[in-house]
């Protein structure tokens, strides 16, 4: 039996292949978010970009500017594989992504708070 543990790079999808296309712009930029999105460790990836260890590129199906927006509203989050596997709205959103398509939600605050702020405010009135 071999006793190799494999880490989560490994088994992505973009494995193997030329990675220039994750740092790409434009349809590059399209076709490496459609690899993500049929990845088995999507998510992973995407939390350890979001940790500060990817700064460019497209990582777990978020381009830089997504993960820059995702931080820059939610700056009280420290564990990110924790958060998205959270309960939070918009981390049930992320997980849920299944195409390339621009998470608008990344540049606004998370559902959760307006939610919160939503019901905080029916329940004054």
């Amino acid at each position: 039996m071999n006793n190799e543990i494999h880490s989560w790079t490994q088994l992505a999808a973009c494995a193997g292949i030329d990675t220039t296309l994750l740092f790409g712009k434009g349809a590059e930029q399209r076709e490496a978010r459609e690899l993500c999105y049929s990845c088995p460790v999507r998510l992973q990836c995407l939390a350890e970009a979001l940790n500060g260890d990817s700064s460019f590129g497209v990582w777990g199906g978020l381009t830089e500017r997504e993960r820059r927006a995702l931080i820059r509203n939610m700056p009280h989050i420290t564990d990110w594989a924790a958060w998205l596997s959270s309960d939070d709205a918009l981390a049930e959103e992320i997980r849920q992504l299944r195409k390339p398509a621009r998470a608008s939600l990344l540049r606004r605050k998370s559902l959760s708070e307006a939610t919160s702020h939503a019901a905080t405010t029916r329940a004054a009135a």
